[in-house]
């Protein structure tokens, strides 16, 4: 009783949360440096579900290890939990980063980054319109009407006049990652209530990174292994920030309503922005002035959705 308080704790919540986001950021920078040392070319798509695979398997790995290291025997799937499982993977791996990784090779990290952090608002929609675990309120209206601003403020060009560009195998595929991952955590916040997070979570990447192995291979999917050492290391940081992440953002939602963990959202976007245009070279397009705009918006928004959340819950 006394963890599951200090989990609500809203000083612990920031710090996790923080982490989490944090770990999200980096993945953007991480896996556009992950092409290159790996020899992928951004229009093989085969390639980059391979990749993906090889990541997400070693993620689930590491859970499942770590974990059955601290319960001191091997952590095995729970009795009746294999559908939750596979609706989970679905969701949180196969069709969130089958879209990401692919969207993200379409796109800058900047802007990629920026679109993945519109999945907290797909959140508060969801949770209130589909499955209704809480009340959509004015406030949360407004916070998600001022986050799709965003989006399309960070879409404008003024060259000429101004013009919305939107490439749906770029920024399009990222949009539906951000929604399947607004659904994979209302998901994690459901089957929490019968299976271990972290048991669910390790599993579900054993099983989505399998797949897309899988799928990969059969199509031709190809990496380059002859790589220096500190691609494989890179590799294995990029395990880690979906294991860590998502093992930490899933307790959090066992544990707190959505929409306040969801208002930490702002903080991938930011932690991304940052470190692409530190790995990437991309400070001149992060510090334009529509990115920038975009994202006072977006964190506006998020803010605006969660302010008054505990009174409106």
């Amino acid at each position: 009783m006394a963890d599951t308080k200090m989990l609500s704790r809203m000083p612990v919540v920031f710090l996790l949360a923080m982490l989490s986001c944090f770990l999200w950021g980096s993945a953007t920078p991480a896996i556009k440096i992950g092409y290159d040392l790996f020899g992928i070319a951004s229009s093989d798509t085969v390639s980059i579900i391979l990749f993906a695979g090889i990541r997400f398997f070693l993620a689930g790995i590491l859970i499942i290890i770590f974990q059955s290291i601290m319960a001191g025997s091997l952590i095995k799937p729970e009795k009746g939990s294999f559908p939750s499982i596979l609706k989970l993977s679905l969701a949180q791996t196969m069709i969130q980063y089958f879209c990401f990784y692919v969207g993200l090779a379409h796109t800058s990290g900047v802007t990629g980054t920026i679109l993945s952090g519109t999945s907290g608002f797909f959140s508060i929609i969801i949770v209130s319109l589909v499955f209704r675990y809480e009340r959509l309120t004015a406030s949360k209206v407004l916070g998600c009407l001022m986050g799709l601003l965003g989006v399309i403020v960070m879409n404008l060009t003024l060259s000429g006049g101004a013009s919305f560009h939107f490439v749906p195998m770029g920024e399009g595929l990222v949009l539906i990652s951000a929604i399947s991952l607004a659904v994979s955590g209302i998901l994690v916040k459901k089957y929490s209530s019968r299976f271990s997070v972290v048991m669910l979570s390790g599993y579900q990447f054993i099983l989505g990174g399998a797949v897309m192995i899988a799928a990969g291979l059969l199509f031709g999917g190809r990496i380059e292994l002859s790589v220096p050492p500190y691609a494989y290391i890179l590799l294995v940081y990029m395990a880690l920030i979906s294991a860590v992440a998502y093992s930490v953002w899933g307790i959090l939602m066992k544990y707190n309503p959505v929409s306040r963990v969801s208002i930490f959202s702002f903080l991938t976007p930011l932690c991304g922005v940052v470190l692409s245009a530190i790995f990437l070279g991309e400070v001149e397009q992060a510090l334009q002035l529509n990115k920038l705009l975009a994202l006072l918006l977006v964190s506006a928004g998020i803010f605006v959705v969660n302010r008054k959340q505990e009174a409106d819950a």
